[in-house]
């Protein structure tokens, strides 16, 4: 059975590696191990075959290196992006899935984080927390706006010596109706 595209993307391994690409552009296998030093080199393989074959990955570049051919990896326009068909086309199991695939991912990063030697979350700008709202759709429609032209900004930061790599999840759950 072919794996959905929500499954391509939602394994942990493979959102680590889809981060990774997002964060940094087009990357060589060597790259990534590089930046995912936890992940087996066989195991990295195996997903980034995965990734390519389901339309997430591309290669953008093939370089001669010592008789081997060194390839270069760059994420597909909008591949790693579920569309609001594929989540339509999600039973409520599927959904409850992603979620918890998503929820283990978040708390594999934050264990990496919390395993370093040298933790300063103050500085680091560690948080987590829940804020409710009351908000018209209208308004919250406005909200979503705003929120993703503010992703979109420092999302478009190119990496630099400077910046720091920044995880920022964000889920939003309404009260179910009555």
């Amino acid at each position: 059975m072919k794996e959905s595209k929500a499954d391509l993307l939602l394994h942990p391994v493979r959102m680590r590696i889809i981060q990774t690409m997002a964060s940094h552009g087009s990357l060589t296998v060597q790259k990534i191990a590089e930046r995912l030093p936890d992940i087996p080199q066989a195991t990295l393989y195996r997903h980034l075959n995965k990734l390519l074959k389901g339309g997430i990955l591309t290669i953008v570049e093939q370089r001669q290196i010592r008789g081997a051919i060194e390839k270069v990896y760059a994420l597909e326009a909008q591949g790693a992006n579920l569309t609001p068909e594929d989540m339509a086309n999600a039973s409520r199991d599927d959904h409850m899935k992603y979620f918890a695939t998503f929820l283990a991912v978040l708390m594999g990063d934050y264990g990496r984080y919390l395993a370093q030697e040298q933790l300063d979350m103050i500085k680091d700008g560690v948080m987590y927390r829940q804020a409710n709202m009351h908000l018209t759709d209208e308004e919250f429609q406005e909200f979503l706006q705003d929120l993703v032209a503010v992703y979109k900004k420092a999302m478009d930061k190119k990496p630099s010596e400077e910046r720091r790599p920044r995880s920022v999840s964000t889920i939003i759950i309404p009260e179910p109706n009555k």
